[in-house]
């Protein structure tokens, strides 16, 4: 008889939580090796190739902030503890937001201690939402779903407020929803990459849709089967009447293949409405679908799953390593893979920078191969250690 998820942890979750991470390290590999220096989603530009290699990539976020929602829902449900599940939510909240500023810029992104370009990213998103859902929690859940759900739902009737209709507080209109770069102090600058308010909706939402992960496998399969298919129906009814959702409207191209690409070129930064049920509705078909004993080509998956935030400290670092490492061997230098105070100021890349998708690809994979072995131990130790870094981590 099946396990009942209530009990043990749903694999489908860790499998997908791992898929995510492995395309999230493609997406970055691509950043770093690709020698396309423009939008791969620009289809004035791009190839088909190159677009899905980065449009696969936007199932990530939405995927990942919504099963974070959902797995705090579960360990609350454990454990019945609402004040320590809330506490917890808060330190690991506010340890994503330190490490975005901090670890993961320094040794991950720049390779520079430089302050004065501050890009906040998805660790950012994450944090913030998980500190919001530290208060949320304490609500029932009919009422956790409507504040996701209208926050999700509802955000695009925003879009018509600019930053400048704020005046002096602009700079926390982009924070929360616009997005977009500001100045501040002595000629610094903070780019909010991930406004906030769409991504608390989908971490709330995530939550309340914990209860499906608790019914028995038969039931919880059918049940995500049929939430997926409904969101991915209203993508595709929204979608193509270019109605309600996406400031982004799609267009007739030269070729099928560029309509559909255009079709499915949605908003990211903030996510829109389209974007998060093109990403959530076939997400959770994956989920159904992985809703069982994996076979064994897929459990290295699981175990990414159980560490991700172990996974994403060290994938950065690797990434760019390996990338000024093919920089060194091909030029003899790589000095614009490094910032101050190893190299100030940064100079540019040569303009034959970068390889094709093969390479990339290629690289993407050594990357997850490599990381496969310590995140198994650091799964390992979680399972036994009770240190709080661990589990913060």
């Amino acid at each position: 008889m099946e396990h009942n998820s209530f009990d043990r942890r749903v694999l489908a979750i860790d499998l997908v939580r791992g898929l995510v991470m492995v395309l999230m390290a493609l997406d970055h590999t691509r950043d770093y090796f690709s020698s396309a220096n423009f939008d791969p989603l620009d289809l004035q530009r791009t190839d088909a190739a190159l677009f899905f290699t980065r449009w696969i990539t936007h199932f990530c976020a939405p995927l990942f902030i919504f099963l974070s929602g959902a797995s705090s829902y579960l360990s609350l449900t454990r454990n019945g503890d609402v004040s320590g599940q809330s506490r917890l939510l808060l330190s690991r909240g506010a340890l994503l937001i330190l490490l975005d500023l901090t670890v993961i810029r320094w040794t991950g992104w720049n390779f520079s201690l430089d302050m004065v370009r501050i890009r906040v990213g998805v660790l950012w998103a994450i944090g913030w939402s998980m500190i919001v859902l530290a208060g949320l929690i304490r609500l029932r859940l009919p009422l956790i779903a409507a504040i996701g759900l209208a926050l999700m739902l509802g955000h695009n009737l925003l879009d018509p407020l600019r930053p400048e209709d704020f005046g002096a507080w602009g700079w926390l209109w982009q924070v929360v929803h616009a997005g977009g770069g500001f100045e501040f102090g002595n000629g610094r600058r903070f780019i909010a990459s991930y406004p906030l308010v769409p991504w608390i909706g989908v971490m709330a939402a995530g939550f309340a849709f914990g209860p499906m992960f608790r019914l028995e496998p038969a039931r919880r399969r059918l049940g995500l089967l049929h939430w997926g298919m409904a969101l991915t129906a209203g993508f595709v009814l929204l979608r193509l009447g270019n109605l309600y959702g996406d400031a982004e409207r799609w267009s007739a191209q030269a070729s099928d293949l560029q309509t559909l690409m255009s079709l499915l070129k949605c908003t990211k930064y903030p996510p829109s409405l389209h974007y998060l049920l093109m990403t959530l509705g076939p997400g959770m078909i994956l989920l159904a679908a992985l809703d069982r004993s994996p076979p064994i080509w897929l459990r290295p998956l699981n175990v990414f799953g159980q560490v991700p935030l172990f996974f994403y400290l060290l994938h950065l670092p690797l990434i760019h390593a390996l990338a000024a490492l093919m920089d060194y061997g091909r030029y003899g230098h790589a000095e614009w893979q490094f910032g101050w105070p190893l190299i100030d100021p940064r100079p540019q890349q040569p303009p034959d920078q970068g390889f094709g998708l093969l390479i990339v690809y290629l690289a993407a994979a050594c990357v997850a191969a490599c990381l496969y072995l310590p995140c198994r131990w650091f799964a390992g130790l979680k399972r036994t250690s009770r240190s709080i870094w661990v589990r913060l981590l």
